[in-house]
């Protein structure tokens, strides 16, 4: 039985092909240059918001997850994303799958307007058609996954999504991925602690891990998932980290924005 990962990845190929059948890469790239020339506004970056933040909260829109079905399922881009920017959050994550996580990229289009925060594009990016879709739809950052793709894929897809002004933030779940580091030029380096076969989470990976991604890496870095309270957010800035990705522990409310700014109410400990 293959595991959640592996059925994405094969249902993201199929969707990518399709969305190209639709609209012809080159047609993309045609469209992305004429946003180029005529788009002045200035690009996010998600890593310099999270380096001079002193929380570093990545907040998640996120309706769904493959592990626990619908976690929002009215959740509305209009209202949560600046709703979150007004409680404190640093930077916003938006799973753009609809089928595993019932996001598309509308969720961004929406959203941009009405926040000055910077929006990573989340969602498992195998092609360079998806990068395209992230510039066109106002996206500041994409996710790369390291379980994903091989580092020579990574590293051309960091090289790609530069050229479009995008920053890129790739994660790693285990010590065996820092292999990527020395090929991949990513602007920040994520440690997720959610297994990717079982979607079980555990913190724990991320301070397994800190020792030796210091010494291989001067990408800011950032802790994926399972977090849940302001005590393990200190410790993981103390371990090295500066951006922390909350997703689930705010969208199961029924006001994600509150419950982040209920969140924050304990002092985080000042940067250093």
């Amino acid at each position: 039985m293959k595991d959640i990962l592996s059925q994405i990845i094969e249902h993201k190929k199929t969707e990518v092909q399709a969305q190209k059948q639709a609209i012809g890469l080159e047609q993309l790239r045609e469209q992305v240059k004429e946003q180029l020339k005529t788009d002045n506004t200035p690009r996010r970056s998600m890593k310099q918001a999270l380096a001079q933040s002193a929380t570093g909260i990545i907040a998640e829109f996120k309706r769904r997850s493959p592990s626990k079905g619908w976690i929002n399922r009215q959740a509305q881009a209009d209202l949560i994303p600046p709703g979150y920017e007004a409680s404190g959050a640093s930077a916003l994550s938006i799973l753009t799958d609809e089928t595993f996580f019932g996001g598309t990229l509308n969720d961004i289009r929406t959203a941009r307007p009405l926040t000055r925060l910077p929006i990573l594009r989340k969602d498992f990016i195998i092609d360079e058609y998806q990068l395209l879709q992230a510039r066109l739809a106002g996206a500041d950052a994409v996710l790369l996954i390291a379980a994903c793709l091989t580092s020579e894929e990574c590293a051309t897809l960091t090289e790609q999504a530069h050229a479009l002004g995008l920053e890129v933030l790739l994660e790693l779940h285990s010590e065996s991925e820092l292999a990527y580091l020395s090929t991949v030029a990513a602007d920040m380096v994520g440690i997720n602690n959610r297994n990717l076969g079982s979607f079980v989470t555990d913190v724990a990976n991320s301070f397994r891990i800190a020792d030796r991604l210091r010494q291989q890496t001067s990408a800011l870095l950032v802790s994926e998932s399972g977090i849940s309270s302001m005590e393990t957010i200190q410790r993981l800035r103390a371990a090295g980290y500066r951006g922390f990705l909350l997703g689930e522990v705010f969208m199961k409310h029924s006001s994600p924005a509150e419950a982040l700014k209920q969140f924050l109410q304990s002092e985080i400990q000042p940067r250093v």
